[in-house]
């Protein structure tokens, strides 16, 4: 177990014989964050102390991360749902809310959808599948041997700092004013970590075609039983607003929060504005 900061923990548990790192901390309802692809759990590190003050917080590494298990798996939309369900078993973790950023959201999706059971309520931050509209800067991502050709260059001390500034111009609205240097750092130690690079490729080429987002749930969202509100950065790069607005509209119990001037990771980028659109709606959840 190590301390990562004073307000919470990392430790790890093991999922279906896989050793897993999660950060954990406070007390109350349970509260689970699910990080995008190509990150980890410590993009919840700004917002994560706040959470903590009134729910028992959990956020992962998902399979696939440095500090958690990298399987060989084909790390599609489907090994991480399963993966989740597993990941709250092995803790015992009851009905919870799920708040997932891009593919999180897409995982927190698909589990809301397949076991309702499980998810009380729900957050998608700038989810996936909610359209199959996508930058085309990902969908390169499925040119032959595009992302293996960089990798011995982005796992170099130069490369790792130059990619990790290529994400900003996508991720954040204000490269670099609205780019913590901690976000920065750990991005340049992802890409030097071994398997790291490889198995980020591999989730984006299950994510993206070249014609877009592979899966899209939009059309099963009036299915969906549980609360959900939909938090979506206005400047978001990666995914169109209008998948936001469309989503919304087919939610028997949903709303949407837009965050003026933010781009596609609200929690990282504008952590205040962000706890404040989860609110009001976590508060109607421990009330309901």
């Amino acid at each position: 177990m190590g301390r990562v900061n004073a307000a919470f923990e990392a430790q790890t548990v093991e999922v279906g014989g896989l050793p897993i790192r999660y950060l954990a901390a406070g007390e109350g309802p349970p509260l689970v964050l699910l990080h995008g692809a190509g990150d980890n759990s410590l993009d919840w590190r700004w917002v994560l102390p706040a959470l903590a003050r009134k729910h028992r917080v959990y956020a992962p590494d998902l399979p696939g991360s440095p500090d958690s298990a990298r399987p060989a798996a084909d790390y599609s939309p489907a090994f991480f749902e399963r993966f989740v369900a597993a990941f709250v078993d092995a803790l015992g973790i009851g009905p919870a809310t799920f708040v997932g950023n891009s593919l999180g959201g897409l995982i927190a999706l698909r589990l809301a959808l397949s076991e309702p059971d499980r998810v009380k309520a729900l957050v998608l931050v700038d989810g996936a599948g909610l359209g199959s509209a996508v930058n085309p800067a990902f969908t390169s991502v499925n040119v032959p041997l595009l992302g293996e050709a960089a990798m011995p260059f982005w796992r170099t001390r130069a490369g790792a700092y130059q990619r990790a500034w290529g994400r900003t111009a996508l991720l954040f609205a204000h490269p670099p004013r609205g780019v913590p240097r901690e976000w920065l750092a750990e991005q340049c130690r992802l890409a030097r970590s071994p398997g790291y690079l490889e198995a980020h490729l591999t989730v984006l080429r299950t994510l993206v075609s070249p014609l877009g987002q592979r899966e899209v749930l939009v059309d099963r969202l009036p299915s969906l039983k549980v609360p959900t509100l939909v938090v979506w950065g206005e400047r978001d790069r990666v995914f169109p607003r209008s998948q936001a607005k469309r989503a919304v509209g087919r939610l028997q119990e949903g709303s949407l929060a837009l965050i003026p001037d933010c781009g596609h990771m609200p929690h990282v980028e504008c952590p205040d504005r962000f706890l404040g659109a989860l609110d009001e709606f976590l508060l109607e959840q421990v009330h309901r």
